[in-house]
């Protein structure tokens, strides 16, 4: 298991001077996964919000070999990768072992990316997938993505008096990639380094595709003051508003439980996103958004128990 001391240690693989935005998710995703995977990795990255900031041409902010592959093929990009790595071993021109990462926002994930994704998981392709998941396509605007909770306000879901936000649920991308009957699945959070890093050391030991769906608050999409990211990570946990679990060969365990599940308005009422939801009118929404986290809560308690 990973540990803070080693870790901090290391060389910085993800370093800092990028034009991230103060309090930025995806950055702190990025760092602390490539200190868990050590510098014999490759890392390929969709269009988003991380290849902006990190790549601005002639500088990078990557200490690894980085590929940028356009909005929807990160996944087929790393596969063409790691296709060619094997192709070098079994040539005897390689005999290095190397990790094979790719990144993508929900947006390249969960929308536009997913068909990339979903082959390179059939495939059986040896890499590892890490969605750093701001529920919107932030890059662009804060326009609704597929992982955008319902309720959020964006800008082509906005609240106002016709709706009240985006009218459907997000997509649980997490048990999609578990249907595809892979060896490793997760979820993880940023604000329990712990769990994301260890996750990955965990993911990089297993041949096979791995897919890890990690929460990243956004300040700016999200609305609250940049310190206080990782707090708002921590907090979607406490209320189950995000679990943290891991299904291993199709076992499921959940990797943290809150010693007091919060009400899932702990989280909503301190975003500026469902600032709307507060309104008393909103109410039966706020119900219904309680209810399907206790539903999914319960329902991911039971696949443990059963495992």
């Amino acid at each position: 298991m990973a540990n803070i001391k080693e870790l901090s240690k290391q060389k910085e693989l993800f370093t800092g001077g990028h034009r991230a935005c103060a309090g930025c998710g995806a950055a702190i995703v990025a760092r602390q996964v490539l200190m868990a995977a050590g510098p014999n990795t490759v890392v390929v990255s969709a269009t988003g919000c991380l290849e902006v900031v990190s790549t601005i041409f002639p500088y990078t902010a990557w200490n690894v070999p980085f590929l940028h592959s356009a909005f929807e093929n990160a996944a087929a990009t790393i596969s063409g990768v790691e296709a060619l790595y094997k192709s070098w071993v079994r040539q005897g021109k390689y005999d290095k072992k190397l990790n094979f990462i790719a990144f993508g926002g929900d947006g390249g994930t969960y929308d536009i990316g997913l068909q990339s994704l979903s082959g390179a998981m059939e495939r059986g392709h040896n890499i590892l997938y890490v969605c750093y998941n701001n529920e919107a396509y932030m890059n662009t605007g804060n326009q609704r993505s597929g992982a955008t909770p319902k309720g959020a306000d964006t800008t082509t879901a906005p609240a106002g008096k016709v709706k009240q936000g985006k009218a459907q649920y997000r997509k649980n991308l997490t048990e999609i990639m578990v249907a595809h009957g892979i060896p490793y699945v997760a979820q993880s959070v940023v604000g329990v380094w712990r769990d994301l890093t260890s996750k990955v050391e965990k993911a990089l030991s297993i041949e096979g595709p791995k897919f890890i769906n990690v929460l990243q608050p956004c300040r700016l999409g999200w609305s609250y003051k940049p310190e206080l990211t990782c707090e708002f990570g921590r907090l979607a946990v406490d209320t189950c508003a995000w679990p943290l679990y891991e299904v291993v060969n199709g076992t499921y365990k959940i990797t943290y439980k809150p010693k007091e599940k919060k009400a899932v308005t702990e989280w909503l009422n301190t975003q500026g996103r469902f600032r709307h939801l507060a309104k008393p009118e909103n109410k039966s929404i706020v119900d219904d958004i309680q209810a399907e986290v206790d539903k999914f809560w319960a329902n991911l308690l039971k696949k443990e128990t059963a495992a």
